[in-house]
């Protein structure tokens, strides 16, 4: 979620970005303004009442008779307002945490205005478009008949857009995986499987939900969700953790199995490994010292990541710089590599990488200490790298929605602190891993670039995640020719 402070100092600003994403919030924000002056007024209040109880009950052992049964009742009726204070600011921060979860992060001023992805700005393209002198097959056709997928017994087991892999296509899949995390891996990333069955709080924290619940899995019995990212796990690996600067840029590659619901995603462009419920993937997630710029170049570098692999491909593409109305609520800019599919006669997104600013450390409460004691933070999300699975899927929309916070941990300069997180992995903490200095290939795609920077203080980590690699069979150009004649 955005910092109250950025609404309350920028309200237009803020409606504004509702409007360039289409998703205005002007009614959301005129509220979240009342609530937060109405919030300030009872803490104001309830402090006050605090004092004047702390005050008189330091009093009142020196007191006798009379005079100290009436400060005792005077304490009985202050301590009332107190409990009476405390349950209306309860009230007016839960009305008012759902309706900071509503409101969208603010789009770069480099994003381009538009609708859908109709209206995304080329920046680029890299490759030849391939020409046949027959006309090709799409990748289920291809697959189906060199007998490495198979749909119609997946469908009789689970259900459709669902798929199995099998004889070289599920040794292919396994290849362009680990091919993903050894790039990785090479340029100082700590590799990480990770849980794909989590809490409600880190899809929060990763700005899921609110608004994704519809294409989560949800399991009621033991109120867990399936996770449609390693994004989630891994992101929210550091939560309610402090790390010293010293530690940071921190580089993680996080491997799972994705489930999504991929409700209403069906129809011409949804056939095949497309919108499909289960995939495997490399997710990467970097987190560096908060500063705007560095934020930037990180996601030119999750970007460069992503290219780099589709090069190694050989696939043509062209890299779009995505028009506001085609942003999800959180991310402040993003870049898609639309990958060309020669069945389709067109280009298909396959990887993107986007920045999210401070958006997803405030629900999670990721904090580092500041520069300033006592100074609260907040910061911004930005790009990390490389995704794989055997979809060609256009990523498209995320679902995810927004985090919180982040407070300054006195006295602790230098200091950050995160959310649900552990150890820092192999490869991790290497304050020179910038995207200047890392050596080596990287793999990975970006799917979703997010990093964690403070705007007003430069102390605070920046978080980024991406993901994207989805070429696998659909573009298998070797069996696409041998087989397609």
């Amino acid at each position: 979620m955005l910092d109250i402070r950025a609404i309350r100092d920028n309200p237009e600003l803020v409606k504004a970005a509702g409007k360039k994403k289409h998703m205005p919030v002007d009614a959301e924000v005129d509220r979240i303004l009342e609530l937060d002056a109405e919030r300030r007024r009872v803490v104001a209040e309830k402090n006050e009442s605090e004092a004047v109880r702390n005050k008189v009950s330091r009093e009142i052992p020196k007191l006798q008779g009379d005079e100290k049964g009436a400060r005792i009742a005077e304490m009985k009726v202050v301590g009332e307002k107190i409990k009476s204070a405390s349950a209306e600011l309860e009230k007016i921060e839960e009305e008012l945490d759902r309706l900071l979860l509503l409101v969208p992060n603010i789009p770069d001023d480099d994003v381009p205005d538009g609708k859908s992805d109709e209206e995304n700005v080329e920046l680029r393209t890299w490759g030849e478009l391939p020409s046949f002198d027959f006309e090709p097959k799409d990748h289920l056709t291809l697959g189906q008949e060199l007998d490495l997928i198979d749909m119609p017994r997946s469908a009789k087991l689970a259900g459709s857009q669902t798929y199995i892999l099998k004889n070289e296509g599920a040794l292919l899949e396994l290849a362009v995986l680990q091919f993903a995390l050894t790039k990785l891996v090479e340029k100082g990333f700590a590799p990480m499987i990770v849980p794909t069955l989590v809490r409600r709080e880190p899809l929060v924290g990763t700005a899921y939900f609110p608004g994704g619940e519809e294409q989560a899995y949800h399991c009621e019995r033991d109120d867990r969700y399936l996770v449609g990212t390693s994004e989630v796990p891994v992101t929210a690996y550091h939560s309610d953790e402090i790390l010293d600067e010293a530690d940071l840029p921190r580089l993680y590659a996080g491997y799972s199995t994705c489930y999504r619901r991929e409700a209403g995603a069906l129809g011409q462009k949804g056939k095949g490994l497309y919108r499909i419920h289960q995939f495997n993937k490399v997710e990467q997630v970097v987190v560096c010292k908060n500063d705007v710029e560095e934020s930037k170049r990180f996601h030119d570098f999750i970007l460069t990541n992503a290219e780099e692999i589709v090069q190694a491909l050989g696939l043509p593409y062209r890299v779009v710089n995505v028009c506001g109305g085609d942003l999800g609520q959180p991310q402040v800019q993003k870049y898609d590599i639309e990958t060309w599919m020669p069945s389709r006669k067109s280009y298909g997104e396959t990887h993107s990488a986007s920045r999210f600013y401070d958006f997803q450390a405030r629900p999670r409460r990721r904090r580092q200490a500041a520069l300033l004691p006592h100074a609260q933070q907040h910061r911004d999300r930005q790009p990390s790298g490389p995704h794989l699975d055997p979809r060609v899927q256009p990523a498209g929309g995320r679902h995810g929605r927004r985090p919180r916070g982040a407070e300054a941990v006195p006295g602790r300069e230098g200091a950050h602190r995160l959310t649900p997180g552990g150890r820092q992995g192999r490869g991790a903490g290497n304050p020179s891993a910038s995207p200047e200095s890392s050596n080596g290939r990287m793999c990975g795609c970006s799917r979703r670039a997010v990093s964690l920077i403070s705007r007003r203080n430069r102390s605070l980590p920046i978080v980024a995640t991406s993901s994207g690699l989805r070429t696998l069979i659909a573009t298998w150009r070797s069996s696409f020719r041998s087989s397609a004649r």
